[in-house]
């Protein structure tokens, strides 16, 4: 073995034990609901709680999404709020199923450049209500995640069953921060 390959492979050692493998596995560890039917998620979903995030810190009030199915098979994504001085702040996007068997693991677009959608943000599907009553949906980096309803509200009770879900995912309850009315 050259000292040029032996520098590349201790570099790679190196590289390998520093690497967040805690972060890495916990992220393999998010798991999807068996089997979403699409034409039942469409439809107006009320966001009653979510992780904090950068492209949601002007909503105030009043966030929800609207999804409808597409021709070509992916949903049309309309997601708006209300911001602090009322007015209504909307954006308007795409998601595509990235896992074909269950329909629960899908990538969203709200970014449109010249016809063309650069970025893909994950949308995984972690909870469902069999009646499509509520859903948890996370991201598997845990950096992303929403409780959503059909209703602005969730009984306490309900609540407690997506408190399981979103813990027995490795998300940590207290992230959820409450958008309900």
């Amino acid at each position: 073995m050259s000292s040029r390959h032996r520098l590349l492979l201790l570099a790679l050692l190196i590289a390998t034990a520093l690497a967040p493998h805690g972060r890495l596995a916990a992220a393999e560890a998010v798991t999807t609901v068996p089997s979403v039917d699409l034409a039942r998620y469409t439809g107006l979903w009320f966001e009653v709680a979510r992780i904090p995030n950068r492209f949601q810190k002007q909503c105030a009030r009043e966030s929800l999404a609207l999804y409808s199915l597409r021709a070509d098979g992916r949903l049309k994504v309309v997601n708006q709020c209300r911001r602090k001085n009322g007015q209504v702040d909307q954006a308007r996007g795409v998601a595509r199923v990235i896992d074909s068997n269950s329909r629960a693991r899908l990538k969203v677009s709200l970014v449109s450049f010249l016809g063309l959608r650069p970025f893909w943000g994950d949308y995984w599907i972690i909870g469902l209500d069999d009646n499509y009553r509520w859903a948890v949906v996370g991201s598997p980096d845990r950096r992303y995640g929403w409780i959503l309803a059909r209703t602005p509200t969730l009984e306490r009770s309900t609540l407690e069953i997506i408190n399981a879900i979103i813990e027995r995912n490795g998300f940590r309850r207290e992230a959820f921060a409450s958008t309900a009315p």
